[in-house]
């Protein structure tokens, strides 16, 4: 038995399929097939039952040995992480994920990492709460920075979250919208008014649930691209919805307009990684990193 193998059962497993594990290990399909077939002459058992129409399923005792296959393979990568850290020149990539709204705060971070770590590759990406996590389960990304709510803290027992600012939900009008001189805007003020919104299906869902209490709400697009919110909104063509912080950037462009609403609770903004995923020692200096500049 070796690494290679481990490696290969757990891959199998995870993608059901043999073929499908050769491709993202890039290797051939013979050479995964005939090394998993030798590890289970080796051990005397079959680890997967293969069919065409199902693919590679592990058998019950195959379910067993791929269970320490993966403990032994997250125990390899923490001893390359720990080798590494040993190291004075931190190197690797880092594939973060943020929500839109906040990516001007992440940027000042990310800039000051890079200076003191050059040989990380940093790579960002804007995308919605829903995604982020997603590919934080599929390993596509290793650290995501999302809004949660603390009902869906405490219920998501596979994540790893920890704030790093607290804030609120405003309304975002044009400096020359009426609106702008108010003080706050209750949902009622928003029936009827042309609302843009990120692609969130939670904020479109959560808005639309708000506004409909007093009438309709008058949706006029959803987009994921924040340059063409930011556009619609100077223009008054509409107003927004989206956390506080969000709109730092932009003032006095747009006025941040507080949203009253006595059953809103703040919202915190923050680092997410996934349980099940063993962070890298550059994800883990990073987070070290964000924590210094926010607190």
């Amino acid at each position: 038995m070796n690494l290679e193998q481990i490696e290969y059962i757990v891959e199998v497993a995870k993608k059901g399929s043999f073929t499908k594990a050769a491709q993202d290990l890039h290797v051939t399909l013979s050479a995964i097939s005939q090394s998993i077939s030798l590890l289970e002459t080796e051990l005397g058992m079959t680890l997967f039952t293969r069919s065409r129409g199902l693919g590679a399923v592990p058998t019950i005792e195959g379910n067993q040995i791929i269970q320490k296959a993966s403990e032994v393979l997250l125990k390899v990568n923490e001893l390359k992480e720990e080798a590494k850290s040993c190291s004075n020149t931190l190197s690797g990539e880092l594939k973060i994920a943020t929500i839109p709204g906040p990516m001007h705060l992440l940027v000042d971070v990310v800039s000051s990492f890079k200076e003191d770590y050059p040989q990380v590759k940093i790579e960002i990406f804007e995308k919605g709460p829903r995604e982020i996590l997603n590919d934080l389960e599929h390993s596509n990304i290793d650290i995501g920075l999302i809004v949660l709510a603390e009902d869906f803290i405490e219920r998501s027992e596979h994540l790893t979250f920890e704030k790093l600012l607290e804030g609120r939900m405003v309304v975002g009008v044009s400096k020359d919208s009426p609106l702008a001189f108010e003080k706050k805007i209750t949902p009622e003020q928003l029936v009827g008014q042309p609302l843009v919104l990120y692609d969130d299906e939670d904020l479109w869902d959560h808005t639309k649930a708000l506004i409909s209490r007093f009438g309709q709400a008058n949706i006029l697009f959803t987009t994921n691209n924040t340059k063409a919110i930011q556009n619609a909104v100077n223009r008054g063509l509409a107003i927004t919805i989206g956390l506080e912080y969000s709109f730092t950037d932009i003032l006095p462009e747009i006025v941040p307009i507080a949203f009253d609403m006595p059953s809103l609770t703040p919202v915190q903004y923050g680092w997410v990684l996934h349980k099940g995923k063993h962070p890298s020692q550059v994800s883990k200096r990073f987070i070290q990193r964000l924590q210094m500049e926010f607190y």
